[in-house]
């Protein structure tokens, strides 16, 4: 699928990189973050770039304003040139796989792919304001095969199927009960247990934290490579990375990693 020419704009989303942790800022907060084909291509940019980072083991995704996400520009398809919505999946699918750990800070409203966007993290810690509803259905639009799965595999068949049949809309407490969050925080401590999650995530070792999180992932979609995971254990064991950590907790003092 051809994409669409990047058209950066005041609001579109912004990466900024700091040592071990990069950040993506949805930054259209007039229209609750809604994601255009422009902004997307954006999104996919900011991932290359991040994916060639060696020195970034945690990317967040952050959001202006009371709503986090409220998924693709709708009114983009009415637009010839505009791709379909199964851009919006391909640009999912590419964070579900992004190489560091991904964190969601969800600061409020999260709606129809936006919720996709966000199961597709590692990490979900959301706001007590936060709610979610999934409107495909009641739109008329079929949703992309990469956003099913995610569904499935993190929230299970039958809360799919409640959320996106229904359409029915939740608020964090529920978020939190369904696996949708993974941990709920009040709406002033968000982005400080984000960035303290952060902190604690870039002080692991890198070869094992990126190579188990690929591999989780891979093996919930029924992927088990066993010579691949084999040869990052045998590859972990042989590493600086183990001689350092081992040295660092008979000495009881923090381990300086350097991914080799």
């Amino acid at each position: 699928m051809s994409e669409p020419a990047l058209a950066v704009s005041a609001t579109s989303p912004v990466l900024t990189i700091e040592g071990a942790i990069a950040t993506i800022r949805f930054c259209n907060a007039q229209y609750a973050n809604r994601l255009s084909p422009a902004d997307l291509g954006t999104i996919q940019s900011h991932i290359h770039t991040i994916n060639q980072t060696s020195q970034v083991l945690v990317l967040r995704f952050i959001a202006d304003g009371k709503y986090f996400c409220s998924g693709y520009d709708i009114s983009s398809l009415a637009a010839e040139s505009a791709p379909s919505s199964l851009y919006f999946g391909e640009t999912v699918d590419l964070i579900e796989q992004a190489r560091p750990v991904t964190i969601a800070a969800i600061n409020g409203g999260v709606y129809g792919g936006g919720t996709d966007l966000c199961l597709a993290c590692d990490f979900r810690v959301g706001s007590t304001t936060a709610n979610m509803f999934m409107p495909a259905a009641k739109l008329g639009l079929h949703f992309y095969p990469g956003g099913m799965v995610r569904y499935i595999t993190r929230l299970g068949l039958n809360q799919a199927k409640r959320l996106f049949l229904t359409a029915e809309k939740i608020e964090a407490s529920e978020m939190q009960d369904i696996g949708f969050l993974t941990e709920l925080v009040n709406p002033e401590d968000l982005f400080t247990r984000v960035d303290n999650l952060s902190e604690q995530l870039a002080s692991m070792a890198p070869l094992a934290l990126l190579g188990i999180k690929k591999h989780l992932n891979l093996i919930v979609r029924g992927q088990v490579d066993q010579i691949a995971i084999e040869q990052a254990v045998l590859h972990s064991e042989r590493s600086d990375d183990i001689k350092e950590g081992a040295a660092a907790w008979k000495d009881k003092r923090p381990a300086i990693f350097k991914g080799s």
